[in-house]
């Protein structure tokens, strides 16, 4: 075997191919788009870079044959609850079913994080935020949501063989869109709806900087500071928004205000993968042409979740039900999608897990992120639980 450093066109066309190549035959696979995976890598274009470095390997067998690949990276920012030493991350991890290469990768990722003063990496995770290529699934394995890699499940016994523990599992939900919502929620949603200082409405994309801004308001008191996430900016919000525009759907995006002031959030798009899987890793004029006509003829049926909160001081007080009932009038009633999936949420977040659990869905997926202490004597912790 040879490991060999991205390090020209040559090298990370490679890292590209070698994804496809090994899972091209699998059941449920769907090609990424290869530009989604080179900006990762581009320093002009992932933010993570103004905080680490990252680096890639391949590698082949002795004909020379494609047969894994692997990424590290160092980021000064990243950094879990109740950890007390610095981690690195490795990911975009593929190999041949052969514990061998797998631990010739692992090894490569784990000196190179080591000679950088790191004490442990998690993996497989991203080089950026954690809503896409985060974690290893260990569980329902077919058509990933967009942002989601596949791999087989042979991977996870690659992982555990080297020595990988679980950090933390991730558990995706989905759902028929006709499941009738139990009473609970409609309970619930009268208590609120009875008080007209309460309203929900849906995203409208002529004010989107509006919409935007609201956004920042409820991430910035329902999720920074938990799991890693950093506080947003005005101008962040509206730069993600603004690149969303294209694939939005606005009744699918909805905001529960009190008194006009944004107190929840429900951000939904329609599953990117339902067109992509269609355009083999190619985002050119004739795929940006074939996207449109995809989406002009319906053919995404799915749409998925990415964001669902409700600020601390109106938690637990039934403004998630009235919000999920007042979406679900509009989109029951449209019958534009048949399925929708959560993307993941952490078991150490009960509170949300519970919720997505209330909305009668079955347990679409489960991920895994790993973590491999470089101190084998040193006592394994995983994520601590968020109340």
């Amino acid at each position: 075997m040879k490991i060999i450093p991205v390090k020209d066109e040559k090298t990370a066309r490679a890292f590209l191919d070698v994804h496809v190549q090994l899972n091209k035959d699998k059941e449920g696979w769907i090609q990424p788009l290869d530009k989604d995976i080179e900006d990762i890598f581009d320093p002009e274009k992932n933010k993570a870079f103004r905080f680490g470095e990252a680096v890639r390997w391949v590698i082949t067998d002795e004909s020379g044959r494609l047969t894994g690949r692997i990424a590290a990276f160092v980021n000064k920012r990243y950094k879990s609850v109740g950890d007390e030493f610095p981690v690195g991350g490795a990911g975009f991890f593929d190999c041949v079913d052969d514990q061998e290469a797998a631990n010739l990768l692992f090894d490569t990722a784990k000196a190179w994080l080591a000679e950088r003063g790191m004490e442990a990496m998690d993996g497989p995770i991203n080089f950026g935020d954690r809503d896409r290529w985060w974690g290893l699934q260990v569980e329902g394995y077919v058509n990933p949501p967009f942002g989601m890699a596949y791999n087989p499940p042979y991977y996870q016994q690659l992982f555990e063989n080297y020595g990988f523990q679980p950090f933390f599992h991730q558990i995706c939900f989905g759902l028929d869109v006709q499941t009738t919502l139990q009473s609970k929620f409609h309970s619930r949603h009268a208590n609120i709806a009875a008080d007209p200082a309460f309203t929900a409405r849906h995203l409208k994309k002529d004010q989107l900087d509006k919409f935007a801004t609201d956004f920042v308001t409820v991430y910035n008191k329902a999720w920074a500071g938990h799991g890693g996430n950093k506080e947003m900016s005005r101008e962040q919000a509206i730069l993600i928004f603004r690149k969303m525009k294209p694939v939005m759907d606005e009744e699918v995006i909805w905001f529960v205000y009190h008194n006009e002031e944004p107190v929840a959030c429900w951000l939904n798009l329609p599953d990117l993968n339902q067109y992509f899987k269609h355009m083999g890793g190619k985002f050119g004029l004739l795929q940006k042409l074939q996207f449109l006509w995809l989406k002009m003829t319906g053919a995404c049926r799915k749409f998925t979740g990415l964001v669902f909160g409700v600020v601390p001081e109106f938690q637990g007080k039934g403004v998630d039900s009235y919000m999920i009932v007042e979406g679900a009038k509009i989109i029951q009633a449209r019958k534009r999608y048949d399925e929708y999936e959560m993307q993941w949420v952490g078991d150490w977040n009960p509170k949300m897990l519970n919720v997505a659990e209330s909305l009668g869905g079955f347990h679409s997926r489960k991920l895994t992120t790993y973590r491999y202490l470089f101190d084998r004597q040193r006592e394994f912790h995983r994520h601590p639980l968020i109340q």
